[in-house]
């Protein structure tokens, strides 16, 4: 995995840190947000320690496109997919990403609004 034991989301992937589970692969696990923003709040992260979606390379375009797919499979099975819901990857200080370790948020269950933020 390679992540470093100071990553909270590196120690949730391992298992060291207990999460309410929503996915977990080979490759990613999803798990509720624990300061929800919407009724459905999760986050969908890799295992292997990647710090934002701007430090990915070509080479990771599967594990790019598996992020959006589970993403979409958990908003199906959450049932926000009806109503629609809405995918996040915060990038950077700006960005408001506050956890160095590529994550989109899915978010659902309430109307979004426009701008974000």
């Amino acid at each position: 995995m390679g992540g470093s034991t100071s990553c909270i989301f590196c120690r949730i992937a391992s298992g060291e840190i207990p999460v309410r589970l929503v996915h977990e692969d080979d490759q990613l696990v999803a798990f509720h947000d624990l300061n929800p923003q919407a009724p459905a709040h999760v986050l969908v992260i890799p295992r292997r320690h990647v710090e934002s979606l701007g430090s990915l390379v070509k080479d990771d375009a599967e594990l790019a496109g598996r992020l959006l797919l589970t993403a979409a499979e958990i908003a199906r099975s959450l049932k926000v997919d009806e109503t629609g819901y809405r995918v996040v990857a915060n990038v950077g200080e700006d960005g408001g990403q506050s956890v160095a370790h590529l994550h989109l948020h899915l978010l659902g269950g309430r109307a979004m609004v426009w701008p974000p933020g």
